[in-house]
């Protein structure tokens, strides 16, 4: 009924579902979720399970997905990986709550059953092949153990019967997420904590790490710092990975000060050398985000004049009419953008 084409047309200009979703806000053909429970299982994470609508189609065990949450009447997206595994009717989500995190310590204080968040399609290259590898050897660090949790969780589902290994960093046991069920799980876990004694492992992975998980797996899934994802890569073959964490970004001493004009708004702003999705924000525009760090190219917007830095790469971009990822370039001079 919400995709009829007369339903639509006697309920223009708004569309069918503005009226719908006033009776109930999944009720649309938008993907939607209504969180139907929340628990917070370790002082720094919180972990909502939510039930999407019929618009959301699923995801692929190691994906990753937006989710829109209201705050103080203005909308933010952010990207985070399900912990469930493919095929799930519900869509668990574990998020870990940063210093200066702006949606994750909202949800870890404020999100409760009934709240209804915005989602978006489940999107990423992190996933596992069929045939499934027989060796495989999972390291996770922090919260990036949801995507790699997916995995294991998909691979038990199906009744794997190959050797699987998995390596989880944290800094306190009290924070090392999903602790218990890799517990009773029969899978060779092996912790290690940054901050606190107790853990199977010692220090950062290594050599020595690697060959008390598993000697050469035939695939390595990793998920976590770029830090840890370096490390790994360092020392196995067939690596997929995965890194959520955002490189530190330091204004410089010395911005361009350039002009930006925001084409669309007919707003203009002085360049003070922060990351354009920053700078847009700051100048009271609202723009479609979702990581902040390159990974989801939902802020994707059209650059039409001028050169911007992309803080991820280094890389320089000076041609006119192409697509920029705002949440990671700078500009260098005068930059002219489609916002």
């Amino acid at each position: 009924m919400l995709r009829s084409p007369l339903v639509d047309l006697l309920t223009g200009p708004h569309g069918v579902d503005r009226y719908t979703e006033l009776v109930d806000p999944t009720w649309t053909t938008d993907a939607r979720a209504r969180v139907v429970d929340v628990r917070r299982a370790t002082p720094r994470s919180v972990t909502l399970l939510l039930a999407p609508n019929d618009a959301f189609a699923g995801h692929r065990a190691g994906q990753h997905l937006n989710l829109t949450v209201e705050i103080d009447g203005r909308r933010h997206t952010r990207c985070y990986s399900p912990a469930g595994a493919e095929g799930s009717r519900l869509i668990e989500l574990t998020i870990g709550c940063h210093e200066g995190g702006l949606v994750s310590n909202h949800l870890y204080r404020q999100a409760h059953p009934g709240m209804v968040v915005g989602l978006s399609e489940a999107s990423g290259e992190f996933v596992m092949p069929d045939p499934r590898p027989k060796r495989i050897l999972f390291v996770a660090g922090g919260s990036g153990i949801t995507p790699v949790m997916s995995m294991l969780r998909t691979l038990q589902a199906e009744g794997f019967d190959g050797e699987i290994a998995f390596i989880h960093y944290a800094r306190t046991p009290a924070e090392a997420c999903y602790r218990e069920e890799l517990a009773a799980t029969g899978v060779r876990v092996l912790h290690g904590y940054t901050r606190s004694p107790g853990g199977e492992l010692t220090g950062h992975f290594g050599s020595e790490h690697l060959q008390t998980a598993m000697a050469e797996p035939d695939a390595v899934y990793v998920c976590g710092p770029p830090a840890l994802v370096d490390a790994v890569r360092a020392q196995c073959a067939n690596v997929a990975s995965e890194s959520f964490v955002p490189l530190p970004f330091v204004v410089p001493d010395a911005p361009s000060g350039g002009r930006i004009s925001f084409r669309d708004s007919g707003i203009d702003a002085t360049d003070d050398g922060r990351p354009l999705l920053d700078q847009a924000e700051d100048a009271g525009l609202n723009p479609t985000s979702g990581c902040r760090m390159g990974i989801c190219h939902s802020c994707t917007r059209r650059k039409h004049r001028g050169a911007v830095r992309n803080l991820t790469t280094g890389a320089v971009s000076i041609a006119d009419e192409e697509d920029v990822q705002i949440c990671v370039s700078v500009p260098v001079g005068d930059v002219d953008i489609a916002l």
